[in-house]
Parts: structure tokens; C-alpha cells; sequence
């Protein structure tokens, strides 16, 4: 099904769309992208349907024929101080704040957020399967943590963040059981099971 160029069709919309929500260590990323009204490219689709050759080919065109774009994080201790769902939104929000070009409608992945400054905006699950400018916030957001998460296994090669980039895999599990925890590891997260949990802190 093709995807929804927009929603208004005479409002200038962003898209937003977070990832790395479910990890147990990294950042968990956000993007807003503001797409010209005409833009179409047919590889663009939610970015977890997509492989990661085409999400990197996607990026480039986004960022160059986008109208605005920005990507924000909330780091592993934000994460753990405020929980992983207020994180997701000050992430949007912090993405928002970094477009050059104010939005007047947003499009949001998912069933709920927090307004935005007094924009208004409409939460749509699966969201990134359906409109353009979340689809490509969804691949913003997913190809610069995998990229941040590249990096970080090169300070921590023993987890495979360069394979699972900070999602609950068991191999990950594995390896938190066998260094412990870094950094960047999500505290207020199920980390190993909860007798094993104790452990580690």
C-alpha cells in the first residue's frame, strides 16, 4: 500500500518517530522530518521492513531533499531518571526543536505523546507504514543509533552492539552475565533475569 504523502493538505507537517526504545543500553534516538509535498521514493516504508542497505541509501536522499530534519537522543541515565516513555517524547520533542522550519502539524508513530509547544498533532500506530514523513523520521532515527551503536562497540566489543545494537538478544544477556554492565546500559531495565539483577549493581 503506498504510503500517505500528508495528512493536511495545507499545513506543513513533521513526522517523528523514535528508536531504540526496547534496548537495554544506548540512547534511545528520535527524528522530525518535514518532506516537500511532492517527495516520493519507492524504497521509503517503515524502516524495520526495510534492510539496512536500503535505510542507508533512504538517509542520504532524506537529509539532502528534505525540507527540515533533526535527530535528537536521551542518553541511559536520562532514560533510567525519567523512564523510557517520557524519553521517547523529550527526544521528539528535542528533534523538533532542531528543525529549521517550524512545523504546523506533527505526525507521530504510536498512541499517545506530549503536545508540542501548542502545535497540533495526531498519534498514528504504525504510523510509519502509513505517511511519508514518519516512514522517513523512522529511518533517520533507526540508521543514526545503529550508527552511534557502531561506534560504542568499538569501546565495548565484548556485548555485539555491532550485531544487536543494544537490543535484549540473548547473547546480550550473555555478555552482561559475563563484564557486568557499562555505562550505557539501562539500569531501570530487566538487564538478566530479576535474581541475577541484584548482581550486577
Amino acid at each position: 500500500m503506498p504510503l500517505f504523502p500528508y495528512h493536511h493538505p495545507d499545513l506543513s507537517e513533521a513526522g517523528c518517530d523514535e528508536a531504540g526504545r526496547g534496548c537495554l543500553a544506548g540512547p534511545v534516538f528520535a527524528a522530525a522530518v518535514i518532506l516537500p509535498r511532492d517527495f516520493y521514493h519507492p524504497l521509503l516504508n517503515d524502516s524495520k521492513q526495510l534492510p539496512e542497505s536500503c535505510r542507508d541509501v533512504l538517509r542520504t536522499v532524506i537529509e539532502k531533499e528534505a525540507l527540515a530534519w533533526s535527530v535528537a537522543q536521551v542518553d541511559a541515565p536520562e532514560i533510567d531518571r525519567i523512564n523510557i516513555l517520557k524519553a521517547s517524547f523529550l527526544a521528539m520533542h528535542r528533534a523538533l526543536d532542531g528543525l529549521r522550519q517550524k512545523p504546523e502539524f506533527i505526525l507521530v508513530d504510536g498512541n499517545r505523546f506530549y503536545a508540542y509547544a501548542a502545535v497540533p498533532h495526531l498519534c498514528v500506530v504504525k504510523g510509519d507504514g502509513k505517511y511519508a514523513s514518519i516512514a522517513a523520521a523512522s529511518i533517520l532515527a533507526k540508521t543514526w543509533r545503529d550508527e552511534y551503536m557502531l561506534r560504542l562497540h568499538g569501546q565495548f566489543p565484548e556485548y555485539d552492539w555491532h550485531l544487536n545494537k543494544g537490543y535484549p538478544t540473548e547473547a546480550h544477556r550473555d555478555a552482561i552475565r559475563r563484564h557486568g554492565i557499562t555505562p550505557y546500559h539501562r539500569r531501570s531495565f530487566r538487564l538478566v533475569p530479576q535474581g541475577e539483577q541484584l548482581a550486577l549493581f
